[in-house]
C-alpha cells in the first residue's frame, strides 16, 4: 500500500490533510521560517534555499517572503531568480529553466482539486509544470497545473497560464493567449 506522499509523487489522488503530509509541510514551514525571517540578511541565506530546494541549483535566488508547501519537488537552473511573494505549490514537479525571472507575486499550482464537492472532501491531485529557460514571468501571473511554457518565453503581468505556451512567445490574458512571436530572426 502506497503512503500518501508515494500516491501525490505518482500523480495520483491522495489525501493533503492526513498526519503524514501535514508533518511533512510543518517541516517545510520551519525551512521557510529561517528563509524568510531569521536568515536572510546572515551568511546562511544560500544554505537555506540549498536546504528548501535540495533538487535546484545551488546559486538559485528567492526573494523573501517566499512560500511553498515541499521545496524539494522544485527544480531550478542556475541563475534562476524568484522574487517576493512568490507561491509555489509543488505536490508535483515544477522545473524552472536555467535563467529565468520571475515576478513578484507569481503563482504556481500544481495541485488540483475535484469539481464533485463528496471527492473534493477527500483527496487532490497534482500536475507537473514546467518553465523553459530564460523565460520572464510578470507579476502576479498565474501557473496552472500540467502547463509547459517554453523557452525564452514571456508571460504578461497578470496572465492566467491554462494551457502550454510554445517557445519564443509573448502570452498575455486570461486565460493567457499568445500575441506575438519573439526572437525570430530578421
Amino acid at each position: 500500500m502506497k503512503s500518501e506522499k508515494e500516491k501525490m509523487l505518482a500523480g495520483e489522488p491522495f489525501d493533503a490533510h492526513g498526519e503524514e503530509m501535514i508533518a511533512i509541510r510543518t517541516k517545510v514551514k520551519h525551512i521557510l521560517h529561517k528563509l524568510n525571517v531569521t536568515e536572510y540578511y546572515t551568511d546562511k541565506f544560500q544554505d537555506t534555499i540549498n536546504e528548501l530546494c535540495p533538487n535546484s541549483a545551488k546559486n538559485i535566488h528567492l526573494e523573501p517572503p517566499f512560500y511553498c508547501d515541499y521545496g524539494e519537488n522544485i527544480f531550478a537552473g542556475d541563475g534562476v531568480f524568484i522574487n517576493f511573494g512568490a507561491v509555489i505549490l509543488d505536490g508535483a514537479k515544477v522545473s524552472i529553466g536555467r535563467k529565468t525571472l520571475i515576478a513578484p507575486g507569481v503563482h504556481i499550482y500544481t495541485a488540483r482539486h475535484p469539481l464533485n464537492i463528496k471527492d473534493r472532501r477527500v483527496w487532490e491531485d497534482v500536475r507537473p509544470i514546467t518553465i523553459g529557460e530564460e523565460c520572464w514571468i510578470g507579476g502576479h501571473a498565474t501557473i496552472c497545473p500540467g502547463v509547459t511554457i517554453g523557452d525564452r518565453s514571456v508571460i504578461g503581468a497578470g496572465s492566467v497560464v491554462t494551457k502550454d505556451i510554445p517557445a519564443d512567445c509573448l502570452a498575455v490574458g486570461n486565460p493567457a493567449r499568445v500575441v506575438k512571436q519573439l526572437n525570430q530572426k530578421d
